[in-house]
């Protein structure tokens, strides 16, 4: 025992215990992103070209604000189990790369094409699981019920989007934005992920059914915009509003000025 004891207050005892530990860590870590890559190939979506494609567009363009391992940085959020639907929909929307740091990430052209956004996905969905790019089936319309996805959205959405989807504004320069001419993909995906100031809806607060009727109602109001006649920009009762007092305050006036010269 007194040799045991001897032994474990040798100086190079706390060298090879960290040596050990940090070996069974590095292991570990190993294992998980082979794994997590394995999944990522072996589905029907991405491959393994996609993946070293994707990881060399990411170092490329990515990694200044992310990390070169996406872990991160004071700039840009860790996009570890993000999943593929939000870097599906940050870039296919051009959001991302940002063009300068600001309250939130705009709309502008895209910088990828199909294929490299494509790519960018794989690689981001092969660091850790999260929301997939959604299927077909939950994207088609015509399965839709435009009825029930107006009670989920004005339940779940119309506080900041409007009532009509077109977008308001938020707190502190923040806004949300319209929701018309937006892809079935990309409003599926929005939902999915809540990116900006959006919170998620997953699976648990919206079923998929519900997420494609609530495509299914903001594609019948992109048709049909304006069913109740002057759509005042679709704001809503603060435009209605205006309109009102100022028509009616102007309709006061002019009949208190007729008013006052019949008297004279």
């Amino acid at each position: 025992m007194k040799a045991l004891s001897q032994k474990r207050r040798h100086p190079l005892v706390a060298v090879v215990l960290l040596a050990i530990a940090l070996i069974l860590t590095g292991g570990l870590y190993a294992v998980a992103t082979a794994s997590n890559q394995a999944q990522a190939a072996s589905s029907t979506t991405y491959t393994a070209s996609d993946i070293e494609e994707g990881q060399k567009l990411f170092v490329s363009n990515c990694a200044t604000c992310h990390g070169l391992n996406a872990e991160g940085t004071v700039d840009g959020p860790s996009l570890v189990g993000v999943g593929a639907a939000a870097v599906d929909f940050q870039v296919g929307t051009g959001r991302m790369p940002m063009q300068m740091q600001g309250t939130q990430a705009q709309v502008k052209p895209r910088q990828f094409n199909d294929e490299q956004t494509h790519q960018l996905a794989a690689y981001v969905a092969s660091l850790g699981a999260g929301p997939t790019v959604p299927e077909d089936e939950h994207l088609d319309v015509t399965k839709g019920d435009a009825a029930n996805g107006a009670k989920v959205f004005l339940a779940n959405c119309a506080m900041c989007h409007n009532a009509a989807g077109a977008g308001g504004a938020l707190t502190r320069g923040k806004w949300a934005p319209t929701l018309m001419g937006v892809s079935e993909k990309h409003i599926y995906e929005a939902m999915e992920t809540g990116p900006q100031n959006m919170p998620v809806f997953n699976d648990a607060n919206i079923t998929p059914e519900e997420k494609r009727d609530v495509i299914t109602y903001l594609k019948a109001q992109e048709v049909n915009e304006s069913p109740g006649g002057f759509k005042l920009g679709s704001l809503g009762p603060v435009s209605e509003g205006l309109l009102i007092w100022t028509l009616g305050l102007g309709i006061v006036i002019a009949f208190t000025i007729w008013l006052t010269s019949r008297s004279a």
